[in-house]
């Protein structure tokens, strides 16, 4: 099934559950908008960065991220995208977190996915297509979120500094040239930094440098040039750091 462009298509549906496939090309940009329905966007090829008010995501290939209902949200496509959505009802959405989330996908979830694109859009509830969508609202319910995120601090100051680093992330920036930008003492900026987004500002910048290293990747961009203009001392390290995150190579997780 094709994602329908009438603009009451997911509010007047009578199903819970409403699952489209999209292609985008590469470097497409969706402005802040939001949905009535809750949305589950799985990348089945490329990556997608999506961008809220309260910060950044980032859905590398084979993920998925879910966006509640009414969450004001913008889309960058990293490469070719193939896009499946379900966009899921308030009234079934028990157990799917109440913010944005990057979530990880089974073998079995992309093999539902893959199978409810093609269902009718009126698909029979009570019949074989009905238990399909159900075990598939089940699967993604229970899926693992991931931390690839960078959250934007509430004070003014910082959340203009870390928009600007999140569009040109570097190790290379300190929390002293931070300070000295935001015209705050180390000491203010360091509480103030954890106190509004859980992270200290290393651990913030990691993140930041993550994130742009996966869109980079994803876009087919070398290793080695991805690693040394992030600030990395060699492709090794950037290497080791990836890993301690995801678990993986960089090589590995994008596969």
């Amino acid at each position: 099934m094709t994602e329908c462009d009438h603009p009451h298509f997911y509010t007047e549906l009578p199903r819970a559950l409403i699952a489209t496939a999209r292609s985008y090309g590469a470097g497409l940009h969706f402005p802040l908008h939001n949905h009535p329905r809750g949305q589950f966007a799985y990348a089945a090829t490329g990556a997608i960065s999506v961008l809220t008010p309260q910060g950044n995501w980032l859905v590398p290939p084979q993920r998925a991220c879910w966006l509640p209902a009414g969450l004001e949200h913008g889309m960058q496509m990293h490469g070719e995208v193939t896009m499946l959505n379900v966009f899921i009802s308030t009234q079934a959405v028990a157990g799917l977190p109440h913010h944005c989330s990057v979530l990880d996908t089974s073998p079995l979830l992309r093999q539902l996915l893959a199978d409810a694109v093609t269902l009718d859009a009126l698909y029979v509830e009570n019949a074989r297509d009905g238990r399909l969508m159900a075990l598939l609202l089940d699967e993604i319910a229970l899926m693992r979120p991931l931390a690839l995120n960078a959250p934007l601090p509430q004070d003014p100051r910082l959340a203009r500094l870390c928009t600007e680093l999140f569009q040109q992330p570097s190790l290379d920036i300190d929390l002293d040239t931070m300070a000295a930008r935001a015209n705050m003492s180390r000491r203010t900026l360091t509480r103030l930094f954890r106190q509004q987004t859980g992270l200290g500002f290393a651990q913030w910048r990691q993140q930041a440098c993550l994130l742009s290293a996966i869109t980079r990747l994803a876009e087919g961009q070398n290793v080695t040039r991805v690693a040394l203009d992030l600030g990395y001392g060699s492709p090794s390290a950037f290497t080791a750091a990836f890993r301690r995150v995801l678990g993986k190579s960089p090589s590995e997780y994008l596969a």
